[in-house]
């Protein structure tokens, strides 16, 4: 996309560790929270940073992943993910209602409390995993990001989407390169090698069906001729990438939420089962690990707060920005898992809400409950600022996570 010069903050912000976010966010929701920034890409967009106007656009049928001209729409960065329009503009809403329908109950909260037993189960494996390095070596630090926060939500997306275990290292190098900032084309073609390697899993599942998503969505072909091989390769590397990249990031943040105040982890290790809840509708509103957003295009002119975004402008809104807005939250930069109600959009709003919402909730609260049973007196071993963040990835996030107890 052809941009000019216009002098506008460029994304992404600085911001001062993995656990606040970028100042600017909060100066601009004051005085500016529907204006025009420049994204990693160059070109420019929207950024929304009040509450009530994200929320607005989400469930606003009028914006949506698809552009009505793609070759012209603005670019946020060269990633594989978060990089520009996604699906056809003619048959968004159409494929929307598809994959609601064929994926709601594979990941409805019925089925995900299913689940919880096993996770629960995964869940231990990765803390003996932890307590075998710590005994391995008893005077060094134990990486909580190798033995727990990536395995786990691998583990568990493998079980789901019925892909084997054993291409995890395959795979989460693909989902490494697909989310790298400024690499060229590299995380272009590593998304498309992972759908290439969705649609060789489909086949096989056609021949050899089990009792797991990507089954469900091969089965559901038959009744549906438009549901092509394509399609299906798309959406499944989607949900891999998504059901395992977004609960990683959410697991390390969490534990530095409660770790960087050990009196606010003695009171969450004193009754996890009691205060799970609560506590990880917290972390979910405040952990941002990537500080960008979520994308939408406008599909017709819209005046959204008394401002008019024309048919085809890219709009990003971080929704770290919006769940701390002071209008719809008491002290919002403070940490409070007794906040009610904590009604957030970290999911999203709307047609679009996260479908794996229930899933990442059932993970979220087994590994907190049961990390803080086990290990109560788990502290860091390096300071917060100290840490390596992902700053190169569109997701964020850091790269290890090194505690002790």
């Amino acid at each position: 996309m052809s941009t000019t010069a216009e002098a506008l903050p460029q994304l992404p912000f600085d911001r001062p560790n993995v656990l606040e976010i970028a100042p600017l966010y909060e100066v601009l929701r004051k005085q500016a929270p529907i204006t025009r920034v420049r994204t990693p890409a160059g070109d420019p967009a929207w950024l929304i940073t009040s509450f009530e106007e994200a929320r607005a656009v989400f469930g606003d049928g009028r914006f949506g992943r698809s552009h009505p001209a793609p070759e012209q729409a603005a670019k946020i960065s060269d990633a594989g993910v978060l990089n520009g329009p996604n699906g056809d503009y003619d048959t968004e809403q159409a494929r929307h209602n598809r994959m609601r329908k064929l994926l709601t109950p594979a990941f409805s909260a019925k089925r995900m409390r299913l689940l919880t037993d096993h996770v629960q189960d995964l869940v231990r494996g990765c803390l003996d995993s932890m307590q075998a390095a710590h005994d391995a070596n008893p005077g060094a630090p134990v990486d909580l990001h190798e033995h727990l926060s990536f395995p786990l939500p691998v583990l568990v997306i493998c079980e789901l989407l019925g892909v084997p275990f054993e291409d995890r290292e395959y795979f989460a190098g693909l989902s490494d390169r697909m989310s790298r900032l400024g690499t060229g084309d590299a995380a272009q073609a590593a998304r498309v090698e992972l759908a290439e390697y969705m649609a060789r899993l489909a086949e096989a599942k056609r021949h050899s069906p089990g009792e797991d998503v990507v089954t469900d969505l091969v089965r559901a072909q038959e009744a549906d001729p438009d549901f092509d091989d394509g399609e299906l390769s798309r959406l499944a590397s989607g949900l891999l990438f998504a059901g395992h990249e977004t609960t990683v990031t959410r697991i390390d943040l969490g534990v530095l939420l409660l770790l960087t105040d050990l009196d606010r982890r003695d009171e969450f290790a004193a009754d996890p089962a009691g205060r799970v809840q609560q506590t990880v509708e917290e972390i979910l509103r405040v952990a941002d690990p990537s500080g960008l957003g979520l994308l939408r295009y406008a599909h017709e002119d819209v005046e959204v707060g008394g401002q008019l975004i024309a048919r085809g402008d890219a709009v990003l809104i971080p929704t770290g920005a919006a769940n701390r807005d002071e209008s719809v939250y008491g002290e919002p930069e403070h940490f409070d898992p007794e906040r009610k109600p904590n009604v957030h959009l970290t999911f999203g709003h709307g047609m679009h809400f996260c479908i794996g919402a229930s899933l990442a909730r059932t993970e979220l609260k087994v590994v907190f409950t049961e990390l803080f049973q086990r290990f109560p007196k788990l502290r860091l071993a390096v300071d917060v600022d100290d840490l390596d963040v992902r700053s190169d990835r569109v997701t964020g996030g850091v790269k290890a996570l090194p505690i002790t107890w």
